[in-house]
């Protein structure tokens, strides 16, 4: 399943694998300092931005889809719930780049190939799952318009 995988997705699903279950979480937290900024022409449109509802904190995405099917996935995460930011963090830098169709190709279990079950609970993932998932709809809406 995995060579269906870009590349980028591929090396972040690598390096968490190859990682210690508690270092695993080390990783995750070290993304979630590293969740880009929302470019300035977003900054002060935050209704542009869905809320993840699956989250316990509040995270808020929005993607674009260029005129070349490329997908630019932002997204906004407290920084006192580094998990959550943390796969923001993951999806934002694992999505740039990619078109369209690559995006949508992602298996919807890729959180879980991450490893991370056994570091953080079940509703966490939980929320990850659903970014994921958002992001997909988010895609599919805007490539049927």
């Amino acid at each position: 399943m995995s060579e269906a995988l870009p590349e980028q997705l591929e090396q972040i699903r690598e390096d968490f694998q190859e990682l210690e279950v508690r270092t695993r979480l080390e990783l995750l937290l070290e993304f979630s300092l590293d969740l880009p900024e929302l470019p300035e022409r977003y900054r002060d449109h935050p209704d542009l931005f869905e809320r993840v509802e699956e989250c316990q904190s509040p995270v808020f995405i929005f993607l674009e889809v260029d005129e070349n099917q490329i997908v630019h996935l932002f997204a906004t995460a407290p920084r006192e719930a580094p998990t959550t930011r943390g796969f923001a963090s993951i999806l934002a830098q694992g999505l740039a780049g990619l078109t369209v169709d690559q995006v949508l190709a992602i298996p919807d279990d890729y959180p879980q190939d991450l490893g991370l079950s056994e570091a953080v609970s079940p509703l966490r993932m939980r929320g990850m799952t659903a970014m994921l998932a958002r992001a997909k709809r988010q895609i599919r809406d805007k490539t049927a318009a």
